[in-house]
């Protein structure tokens, strides 16, 4: 069994600044790519930075030169966000490609953790 799971959101004021982390764990052989997304309220979920291992990032145009995607190590993704806006409040999910230890590649998802900006 695999599992992510998310800490670091919370409330933080326009301008300011939070860390998010997701950790992979259980019967895992590979961590393929890992990333983000979110869900405000009313809107569907959308794409905000992934991080393939050993590649390069990508971001969505809303979020680019503001947060920081990064990999403590194979298990482990980070979002940092900066100069946060009224309108990143919302869900965060972490999502990872896995390839378990029976060598079958799925995606998972993270329960989600919540990030309001308050102005």
């Amino acid at each position: 069994q695999v599992q992510l799971v998310e800490s670091g959101g919370g409330l933080a004021q326009v301008g300011g600044s939070l860390r998010l982390s997701c950790v992979a764990s259980g019967s895992i052989f590979r961590v393929n790519n890992m990333g983000w997304y979110r869900q405000a309220p009313g809107k569907q979920r959308e794409f905000v930075a992934t991080l393939p291992a050993g590649g390069n990032a990508n971001y969505a145009d809303s979020v680019e030169g503001r947060f920081t995607i990064s990999r403590d190590n194979a298990y482990t993704v980070n979002l940092q966000m900066n100069s946060l806006k009224s309108e990143d409040t919302a869900v965060y999910y972490c999502n990872a490609e896995i390839t378990n230890s029976a060598r079958a590649t799925s995606l998972y998802g993270g329960q989600g953790t919540q990030v309001t900006v308050s102005s």
